[in-house]
């Protein structure tokens, strides 16, 4: 039976963070992270559009400002110090119609009183200078806001949990917590972990772990999916960095945008919101029974679908076989055409309908002459990250 002072239950970016900074102010701690994965960041960390933001979106004041504030600052100077790749390319977040704009003004303010660097209101030919081939009536530019592959950040983290002294343990799904006197027995598929005390940061699988502690069953997670497509190679120049939509309030997601992909230059447009058949599942066609039963089962899934209104449920079983993407404002700031060339890709391989890509036509009010677009493709799912246990 292994030892520790501390074990954490989960390897994504949040565990390894934790590690890292228990290691660091107190030197000499016996720590194990476990996850069930066979290597580590396969969830959340590693799906997920790579955006550093700001600190734009969140009240004065609040939590959530202050850590998006400053952790935006540290995390350029995390990947710096460790030669991860991180591109402060910066970000417009555009108003297409005049009733967009309270809200973008109140962006705005929230941004400036967030104390986010160099925070400009622009208009048309602000927004031509940074993204020739989008138009809107006004944006907010953010130029510190920018772009990282997660994955590589979080290898980087484990890393320096590695050379600090902590042991990180993958291949090793925890089956149960028990509380003995003075300790936590940590049970694993692979044995049983003793520590003194016991962190949990099982991301998409939090509830499950908090209820093997005795923790009440509520809250529960209900799986939400975000579809992403991209643009075809010749046409990424259409959109050069971060093009976003004024969010709309009556949903807790930012909008559609599009996003340059650091690794490969790609640029995603996403992601929607569409309900998950499955806890990890990301493909449309990833079902586990038992997850979508607990999910439709869950009362809080009937809550949020009468929060939402009507436009709620639909938008989130949109691509569920045949809807599109979506028609957000952040495609209208762009002129898309119809493609011309051959249908796009999902990630797992088959060809999608020809017919899929006309939901990207924009209004002839909001289309610029010589931008227009072919196929979009699904991105392939993100590779997996090269840390295993030790045998």
């Amino acid at each position: 039976m292994a030892r520790f002072d501390v074990v954490i239950v989960g390897g994504g970016i949040i565990g390894l963070a934790a590690a890292r900074e228990i290691l660091t102010r107190q030197p000499g701690t016996s720590l194990a992270v476990v996850d069930k994965e066979p290597t580590i960041g396969e969830h959340q960390t590693g799906h997920n559009s790579g955006v550093i933001h700001s600190g734009i979106y969140y009240a004065p004041g609040s939590l959530k400002a202050r850590l998006c504030t400053a952790g935006a600052r540290l995390m350029y100077e995390f990947c710096e110090s460790h030669g991860v790749k991180a591109d402060s390319c910066g970000k417009l977040i555009v108003a297409t119609a005049e009733d967009e704009l309270p809200a973008l003004d109140d962006l705005h303010r929230r941004g400036t009183a967030n104390g986010v660097p160099g925070l400009e209101m622009i208009g048309p030919a602000g927004i031509a200078e940074r993204e020739p081939h989008c138009t809107g009536i006004r944006a907010i530019w953010s130029p510190v806001t920018g772009i990282v592959d997660f994955s590589q950040v979080a290898l980087a983290i484990a890393g320096d949990v590695a050379q600090l002294g902590g042991v990180i343990l993958t291949g090793h799904p925890v089956t149960g917590l028990t509380v003995r006197t003075g300790s936590i027995a940590v049970v694993t598929s692979r044995g049983e972990l003793t520590a003194t005390r016991v962190l949990t940061c099982a991301g998409l699988s939090s509830d499950r772990v908090a209820r093997l502690s005795g923790a009440p069953a509520e809250p529960r997670i209900v799986p939400f999916r975000g579809d992403y497509w991209q643009l075809r190679p010749e046409r990424r120049h259409l959109a050069q960095n971060l093009i976003y939509p004024v969010p709309d309030p009556k949903f807790p997601f930012l909008g559609v945008h599009f996003t340059r992909r650091i690794a490969d230059g790609a640029v995603w447009l996403g992601p929607n919101a569409v309900l998950a058949f499955a806890r990890e599942g990301y493909r449309r066609w990833d079902v586990r029974p038992g997850d979508l039963a607990r999910t439709l089962g869950y009362p809080g899934s009937g809550a949020w679908r009468a929060s939402t209104g009507a436009p709620g449920w639909p938008r989130c079983t949109a691509t569920f076989p045949s809807g599109p993407l979506s028609r957000p404002a952040s495609v209208s700031s762009l002129s898309l055409r119809p493609p011309t060339s051959s249908p796009g890709r999902r990630g797992c391989g088959p060809n999608r309908s020809p017919t899929m890509a006309s939901w990207w036509t924009t209004s002839a009010s909001t289309s610029r002459a010589g931008s227009s677009c072919t196929s979009a493709t699904r991105p392939r799912p993100p590779r997996r990250l090269a840390w295993r246990s030790p045998r």
